[in-house]
């Protein structure tokens, strides 16, 4: 039975400036799962990410998100077709508390009312710290707060970059405990350096290296590819 895919990105190179950032990367993604994407510092994961929401728009390529292609659309119009981004260094309004962070996050009103009980059961530290400006929480609570901003509205696919750098050991479990709920709801493509944590959280993988998708497949198949780990992985 052939695989129910929600994205394909299919041989896309984008560049930033002069520079040729993916030089040909390629993911495909099936509904209902979480796939990580891997590779070493610098590798392109982060752009790959930013090329699907349109925020880099691939030069070459094509990327299909639930059966629409994304080329030459506007990142708000993508974010609108029901794409969450969750940036790397829990990107929030520090000027503005728990609450009106989820609620300035609303694509349609009503959004925050319909979500928020969900939101609160899978991060019941926000609840509790709603009037807080953003700027006086925890780095784990910021974090919290990021990706909570991303399931306000309804998304069918959840982009999430690097989730639990600078955690503590305790608030990694609190974090890979969320993503493995939020997965039963939606789609996930994780950008995750640690990879004892995507290994615990992924179904799926794609390793990029320098710019260059270049190799896929299962987790449980990588667990136990020592030898691809030390290539792709590993500090050089």
């Amino acid at each position: 039975m052939e695989t129910n895919f929600l994205l394909h990105v299919n041989d896309i190179h984008t560049f930033i400036g002069q520079f040729h950032i993916l030089e040909g990367v390629s993911i495909h993604v099936p509904k209902g799962t979480i796939v990580a994407l891997l590779g070493r510092n610098g590798a392109g994961k982060t752009t790959t990410l930013k090329s699907i929401l349109g925020l880099t728009p691939p030069r070459q390529g094509k990327i299909i998100f639930d059966d629409q292609e994304l080329q030459g659309q506007r990142s708000f119009e993508i974010a609108a077709l029901g794409i969450g981004y969750v940036p790397e260094h829990r990107a929030i309004f520090r000027d503005l508390s728990v609450g009106e962070n989820l609620k300035i996050a609303e694509r349609q009103k009503g959004d925050l009312a319909r979500k928020e009980a969900f939101i609160f059961d899978l991060f019941p530290d926000l609840k509790r710290l709603i009037h807080l400006q953003g700027d006086h929480l925890s780095g784990g609570q910021q974090q919290m707060l990021a990706i909570a901003r991303a399931l306000v509205p309804d998304n069918k696919l959840l982009l999430i970059d690097e989730p639990t750098e600078g955690l503590a050991p305790v608030l990694i479990e609190q974090m890979m405990d969320a993503i493995r709920q939020l997965s039963a709801e939606t789609t996930i493509l994780l950008v995750e350096q640690n990879f004892i944590v995507a290994s615990q959280l992924a179904e799926d993988y794609i390793i990029i290296e320098e710019g260059q998708s270049v190799k896929s497949g299962k987790m449980a198949d990588l667990v136990n590819d020592p030898a691809t780990i030390r290539r792709y992985l590993e500090a050089a």
